[in-house]
């Protein structure tokens, strides 16, 4: 079978954003391979040594896939993402020129083969990424994200992922009920619930998602802790709601709302965050390039609440925010 292959060379700050639009367009699929010059920052938990480059892709840049079967009008697709990726300008996000490309490719030159380097992948001090078709064992206090992605976002080799991960297993203490907004693979929440959480509402916007999240959850044993649902951010929630709910599977108000999302969207909703949140309770906000920063602060404190801590990778960072009363 072949495949269009659509595929966009833009900046590292618009990648989330681009993707997203192609999974809207109805892309089978959604690569993302960033710069890998000697000048970027890496973790090295094992002492790796990097003396190559791992691509060509200048400091900065991204080069986004996205695949769409043969009678898709490519054209149509193409016009449609040019044109929403030229409306970020009007959000901030610079997309450094991007240009375009298109091609015919067999299935499998995709759909397959990228399976071959994800791997098991260690992310935190206890938590581990396993792809579901990988032989993992696992050490002693290690805890194991069974993960197939398929179309969804969050496999946790972007940066904003391991991040936000990071930042969860710092703030779980055992017991919590979290929302988790923009859930993509359903992999923050499955996080939470190794980390000691009771009970996540995960929540996401597209319909891929959901239904890829709840196949994750279901792969990690785990859909009676986590309900997963279709919503536009918090709106699924019922307006100064309260209690525990079956249709939610939490109860409100909760110890920790999570949202690894674009900048621009942690801004539109941060007060409906401080309402599904207890005082004392904790708002991991992620997803944000470095310069949108200060932007990001000074919404969260204009809403009410404390920034307690800031967690970076490479250009990224996450707040941890308290609403305090």
């Amino acid at each position: 079978m072949l495949w269009h292959e659509l595929t966009i060379h833009t900046t590292e700050e618009a990648v989330e954003a681009i993707s997203n639009f192609l999974h809207e367009a109805g892309a089978g699929g959604v690569s993302i391979e960033e710069s890998g010059n000697l000048n970027k920052k890496r973790e090295r938990p094992y002492g790796e040594w990097f003396d190559q480059p791992l691509n060509d892709i200048p400091e900065g840049r991204a080069e986004i896939k996205g695949y769409f079967s043969e009678d898709t009008d490519i054209e149509a697709v193409l016009k449609e993402v040019q044109e929403r990726t030229e409306e970020l300008a009007t959000f901030d996000i610079d997309t450094g020129s991007p240009t375009y490309e298109k091609r015919l490719v067999d299935e499998e030159e995709w759909a397959t083969a990228w399976k071959a380097y994800y791997k098991p992948l260690k992310v935190s001090d206890t938590l581990t990424i396993k792809p579901v078709w990988e032989e993992y064992e696992a050490a002693e206090g290690e805890r194991i994200i069974e993960l197939d992605p398929g179309m969804a976002f969050g496999t946790g080799t972007h940066p904003t992922t391991a991040l936000c991960l990071r930042a969860l297993e710092s703030i779980v203490k055992g017991g919590e009920d979290v929302i988790d907004v923009g859930t993509g693979s359903g992999i923050l929440s499955i996080g939470a619930i190794k980390l000691g959480a009771k009970r996540v509402l995960a929540l996401d916007l597209d319909p891929v998602a959901v239904k890829s999240a709840q196949d994750n959850v279901a792969l990690n044993g785990l859909s009676g802790e986590i309900t997963v649902k279709e919503s536009d951010l918090l709106s699924v929630l019922t307006p100064g709601g309260r209690g525990a709910s079956a249709e939610i599977g939490v109860e409100l108000p909760v110890q920790i709302v999570v949202a690894n999302i674009l900048a621009e969207i942690i801004l539109l909703f941060t007060d409906d965050v401080v309402k599904a949140l207890r005082p004392g309770g904790l708002y991991l906000a992620s997803g944000i390039y470095k310069d949108k920063e200060q932007a990001v602060r000074d919404g969260l404190t204009a809403a009410g609440l404390t920034i307690r801590d800031v967690h970076r990778e490479e250009e990224w960072l996450a707040f941890i925010a308290e609403k305090v009363v």
